[in-house]
């Protein structure tokens, strides 16, 4: 792989981080520099940490991870999107809304946005990235552009949040829906 394809490989992969954070920052309509680091580091690492994964069981469950990742992104994703659409819809009177800043929930965030690069990890070694040497360097470019993404993502919902004034919760339930299925899509008919 060139230096250009690892770039643009690392840009695909933080897609989802970015879109995933555009609607934390919404939800929470300011800035919360605690919440923006976790979600920035929690995504970053995940991006990160899959394609090792991937990698080291490349040797022993190849055929078995591709077959099911797809499965686990989209229940993830449809779980908590399900969970913020519902907990947006029941009323303004409810105190328990969708948190971004919630350590657990940006942990499943970041296991549900990253499981596509565990299937990078497998193919880093069907193309010859059997050291890893030659693995470390990718791995940190995806997780580098996969915080800056996050954290972008988060300003930038922020911004719009507080401008917009959207029913947060719903609609970030239907974007984290709507990437679940994406996923399962792509996987099932690509």
């Amino acid at each position: 792989m060139s230096q250009l394809e690892i770039w643009l490989l690392a840009l695909a992969l933080a897609m989802d981080c970015f879109t995933v954070a555009i609607t934390s920052g919404i939800i929470q309509r300011r800035w919360h520099g605690r919440t923006a680091l976790s979600i920035s580091l929690s995504f970053g690492l995940f991006q990160g940490l899959m394609p090792v994964v991937g990698w080291m069981c490349t040797r022993y469950l190849h055929g078995v991870i591709e077959a099911f990742d797809h499965w686990i992104a989209f229940g993830l994703l449809v779980f908590l999107g399900g969970r913020m659409l519902y907990e947006g819809l029941k009323g303004e009177d409810c105190t328990h809304h969708f948190d971004p800043s919630d350590f657990k929930t940006v942990l499943l965030l970041g296991v549900a946005v990253s499981i596509d690069a565990l299937a990078v990890g497998i193919s880093f070694a069907c193309v010859g990235l059997t050291q890893w040497g030659k693995l470390l360097a990718p791995v940190l470019i995806i997780t580098m552009v996969s915080c800056f993404m996050a954290l972008l993502g988060y300003v930038l919902g922020v911004a719009f949040g507080k401008r917009l004034n959207l029913p947060a919760e719903p609609l970030g339930g239907l974007i984290l829906i709507a990437i679940g299925c994406r996923i399962l899509y792509e996987h099932l008919v690509g």
